[in-house]
C-alpha cells in the first residue's frame, strides 16, 4: 500500500492495536478498522471521507463536509511544519532532565523518517517483515545484508533488533504450515517459537552477531515469560559465537541482551529478569492485552483495551522501579510510548527512555519540552491509586496541564 500510493484503508474486522493498524500508523497511512458491513455499505466509485483520528467513515460526503476537512488538513500540515522546527532541540524537560527518544522501525526505508525526527537511534526493529509475503525462511546472508545496511545508515547510533516474533496476528507461510492453534495469542510465538525451532532462530542470531561487528547492536527478546528462556538464549548465543569464530567470521564484542516486558508474569518478576538482562523494554500492546484478558484484534472486546487501567500502570511502574533498583535501563516501545496523552504520566512514573514510530517523535518532544517534572511523580502515583473515574480524569487533566510557566 505504501508503494502503490493508497490513500487509506478500511477493514471490517480487527482492532486499533492489531499489527496491521500499528504498521499503518508507522507508515502514515490513514486506516479505520472494525467497520462492520463496510463492503455492503460502500460501493465501487464512491467518494469516501476518512477521519482516522475519530474513526469516522463518511460515504458520499456533503460539499460543506469536504470543505471542513480540507481546512483541517491545512491546519494539520501547518502544525507538522511547526513541529519540524523542534528537530534539533534537545529532548529535555524544563528542569534539564534529558529524555531519550528512539524510533521503532519495520524496514530500512524507515531510517529516512528517523533522521527527519533526529531520533537517537532505533529502539525497536521488528524483524517479522523479513519473513512475510514469502514461502521460505530468510537465510542468514539475507538477514546480514539487511542489518548491515541499516547499521551503515545509522552511522554509529544504537540499533536494537528484536528477534523474530511470529505467531498470533503475525502469521506467515512458515507458521501456517504448523499445527493450527486454538488460541494463537497464548500459543507458540516470540521466544517460545524461536527456542523450539533452532533452524528458525540460529540463522538470525548468526547474522546479528556478524552485523554487530560493523556497529553498535542490541538484541531484544520478545514474549519472555521465564528466566530460563534468557539462560537458554545466552547459551545458544555463545554456541553461535564460537561457531562463527571457528569459521573465521568477525563478530561483535559488546552486544547487550534485553527482554520485552509484555506479559504480567514478566513484569511482576521484573527484578529477576533485570539480574539476567542488560536492559528491559516494556511492550504495552501485549502487556495491556494479557493483563486485561482481551484480544486486542477482536473488535467485539477491544473497547476494554485500557492503557490507563490501574493494573497496567502498576505493572509498568513495577518494571521501571525494578530497573532502577538493579541499575538496568528500562524503555517503552509499545504504542503507549508515542501517545501524547500518556507521556507526562509515564515521565511521572519514572520512565526516561521512549521508543515510538518516527512520525510521533516530534510531537512527543514538544510535550517533553513543556514538562516540569517536579510534581509529576506525586500526581502519577495518585492517579494509579484513585478508583473514582471523575477524580482520575481530573488528575490526568492536571498532569497534562502541568506546563512549564513562562519566564
Amino acid at each position: 500500500m505504501q508503494t502503490q500510493g493508497v490513500a487509506g484503508f478500511i477493514t471490517e474486522s480487527g482492532g486499533q492495536l492489531s499489527h496491521t493498524a500499528i504498521l499503518a500508523r508507522s507508515l502514515g497511512i490513514p486506516a479505520i478498522v472494525g467497520v462492520h458491513s463496510a463492503r455492503r455499505l460502500l460501493r465501487d466509485g464512491d467518494m469516501v471521507l476518512m477521519d482516522g483520528s475519530a474513526g469516522l467513515v463518511d460515504a458520499d460526503p456533503h460539499e460543506k463536509t469536504i470543505a471542513l476537512y480540507r481546512k483541517r488538513q491545512r491546519v494539520q500540515k501547518r502544525a507538522t511544519r511547526e513541529l519540524e522546527k523542534l528537530r534539533d532541540a534537545p529532548a529535555e524537560t524544563t528542569c534539564g532532565t534529558a529524555i531519550n527518544l528512539f524510533a521503532n522501525i519495520e524496514n530500512d526505508d524507515d531510517i529516512k523518517a528517523l533522521r527527519r525526527a533526529n531520533a537517537l537511534g532505533v529502539g525497536l526493529y521488528r524483524t517479522e517483515f523479513l519473513y512475510m509475503n514469502r514461502d521460505d525462511i530468510p537465510a542468514e546472508e539475507e538477514h546480514f545484508q539487511v542489518y548491515s545496511k541499516i547499521i551503515r545508515s545509522l552511522k554509529g547510533a544504537p540499533f536494537t533488533i528484536r528477534t523474530v516474533d511470529l505467531g498470533a496476528d503475525k502469521q506467515t507461510a512458515h507458521t501456517e504450515k504448523g499445527p493450527q492453534e486454538r488460541n494463537p495469542a497464548l500459543g507458540l510465538r516470540g521466544i517460545r517459537r524461536c527456542l523450539k525451532e533452532p533452524a528458525l532462530f540460529e540463522p538470525q542470531l548468526r547474522a546479528i552477531l556478524r552485523a554487530a561487528a560493523r556497529g553498535p547492536v542490541n538484541i531484544l527478546l520478545p514474549m519472555l515469560t521465564n528466566v530460563d528462556e534468557v539462560v537458554q538464549t545466552r547459551a545458544l548465543l555463545n554456541q553461535v559465537r564460537e561457531a562463527l569464530i571457528a569459521e573465521g567470521k568477525k563478530v561483535g564484542e559488546d552486544i547487550k541482551l534485553g527482554g520485552m516486558i509484555e506479559v504480567p508474569a514478566t513484569a511482576i518478576a521484573a527484578d529477576q529478569f533485570a539480574k539476567e538482562l542488560d536492559f528491559l523494554s516494556i511492550g504495552t500492546n501485549d502487556l495491556i492485552q494479557y493483563t486485561l484478558a482481551i484480544d486486542r484484534i477482536d473488535d467485539y472486546v477491544n473497547y476494554l483495551y485500557d492503557p490507563l487501567h490501574p493494573a497496567v500502570l502498576r505493572l509498568i511502574k513495577m518494571t521501571i522501579d525494578a530497573g532502577r533498583k538493579r541499575r538496568v535501563p528500562v524503555s517503552m516501545c509499545g504504542e503507549m510510548a508515542g501517545d501524547e496523552r500518556f507521556i507526562r504520566l509515564l515521565l511521572g512514573l519514572g520512565l526516561r527512555d521512549f521508543s515510538m514510530p518516527s512520525n510521533s517523535l516530534l510531537a512527543a518532544k514538544k510535550v517533553i519540552l513543556g514538562t516540569k517534572l517536579r510534581d509529576l511523580r506525586k500526581l502519577s502515583d495518585s492517579f494509579i491509586e484513585e478508583t473514582n473515574r471523575e477524580r482520575r480524569d481530573a488528575i490526568l487533566q492536571k498532569i497534562n496541564a502541568e506546563l512549564a510557566p513562562e519566564d
